[in-house]
């Protein structure tokens, strides 16, 4: 029962999303059109970029780049502004859940005899938000953006000049944020701590490294539309299984099948004369709030892939998506990453956590969203 649990927790996004689909098969049965539902490249080119960014991360060579980076610096200040800073630009190529998941324990580990707890916290929320929002840069950098990049057919350029201003406010925020922290010596500890790092040998071969390198760049050639999809998932599988077969365990196969049930729920909604005029005539005029407010409460990927069926507005769902991962705990599920690690090594401190965690999101949120009202008014 206790297991039973814990699976519905864990996986609640999925049971919800398979439940819906099967109930949706009552209006239409299945039929051979479900194959048209799901949309394959983003299956594939998702599950590639699992795959290929798991192996690097497993490779140890992101803490290795990170603790040399350390050794440099003299003030916590300095410490939180690299290990903030680090989650927004390394969250654009291997996504939000990756970045946080590869630094946020680096955060714990170098930090523990640095910062307070209280200061610790807000740090790790301020890592939370920066591969949040870096993240939103590029389309490999989160789910719903290669999702919505591949579903709507946007070129590269479309997509950066939408996304672009917004990740330089986040720069500018996130800047200025890293500013009302303490300019402290780092301790001693943190510098021995970052030195283990940097002399710990890399897990991988540099044959295996070339090798990721090498699946890495087919799967960008793919997201730029140079390469077919079915090419990338080819040689990703067979090179995979022939020199790292364990690497397939890093993709997320429950991610995999949620997307899988919302593609039928949504397919077979779409089939749904009356309920689709009803959900787009709802939609129209309001798509990015829409958007916003749905992360708040489904997470963000669910909310793009729900909303795209009933709207053509592709750049006020994805801005929409986007902004919406920040705000409530549950608006990105990278955002239970950081609260995880968190809450482990700091229980005592977890309502603080929570506390620092909504201020911060909500005043980034905000922020945002008068932004976007501000540049959508002057037609940017």
């Amino acid at each position: 029962m206790k297991h039973l649990f814990l699976q519905l927790k864990n996986h609640a996004v999925f049971y919800l999303a398979a439940f819906g689909a099967i109930l949706s098969m009552a209006a239409v049965p299945p039929a051979a059109v479900y194959l048209s539902y799901l949309n394959l490249p983003v299956l594939a080119i998702l599950f590639c970029l699992m795959v290929v960014i798991g192996g690097l991360r497993e490779s140890g060579v992101f803490s290795v780049i990170l603790a040399r980076l350390l050794l440099r610096l003299g003030t916590l200040r300095q410490l939180a502004g690299v290990l903030v800073f680090t989650c927004f630009f390394v969250s654009m190529w291997v996504t939000n859940d990756v970045a946080l998941l590869t630094f946020v324990p680096f955060t714990l580990l170098s930090m523990k005899n640095t910062a307070s707890e209280k200061e610790l916290a807000v740090v790790i929320v301020l890592q939370t938000i920066a591969a949040n929002l870096g993240s939103m840069c590029t389309p490999v950098g989160n789910p719903q953006n290669l999702y919505l990049y591949f579903h709507y057919g946007l070129t590269l350029e479309r997509f950066l000049f939408l996304l672009l201003p917004y990740t330089l406010a986040a720069l500018v925020l996130l800047l200025v944020f890293i500013f009302f922290l303490p300019q402290r010596p780092i301790a001693l500890s943190a510098r021995l701590a970052a030195r283990r790092a940097r002399n710990l040998s890399l897990p991988a071969s540099r044959r295996q490294l070339g090798v990721l390198g090498l699946l890495f760049f087919f799967s960008m050639l793919t997201v730029a539309h140079v390469l077919d999809y079915r090419v990338t998932l080819l040689v990703v599988c067979v090179l995979t299984a022939w020199t790292k077969p364990q690497y397939f365990r890093h993709a997320d196969y429950w991610l995999l099948a949620t997307f899988v049930a919302f593609f039928i729920l949504i397919g077979n909604l779409s089939q749904l004369t009356v309920f689709q005029q009803f959900l787009v005539s709802s939609l129209a005029g309001h798509e990015f709030l829409a958007a916003v407010v749905a992360s708040q409460v489904i997470s963000n990927v669910p909310a793009a892939i729900l909303l795209s069926g009933f709207t053509g507005k592709a750049e006020d769902l994805l801005l929409g998506t986007d902004i919406g991962g920040l705000g409530t705990l549950i608006a990105s599920m990278a955002n239970l990453i950081s609260y995880g690690s968190f809450v482990r090594a700091c229980p005592a401190r977890q309502g603080y956590f929570l506390k620092a965690f909504t201020v911060l999101n909500f005043a980034y949120l905000g922020i945002l969203v008068l932004l976007a009202a501000g540049l959508r008014e002057v037609g940017l």
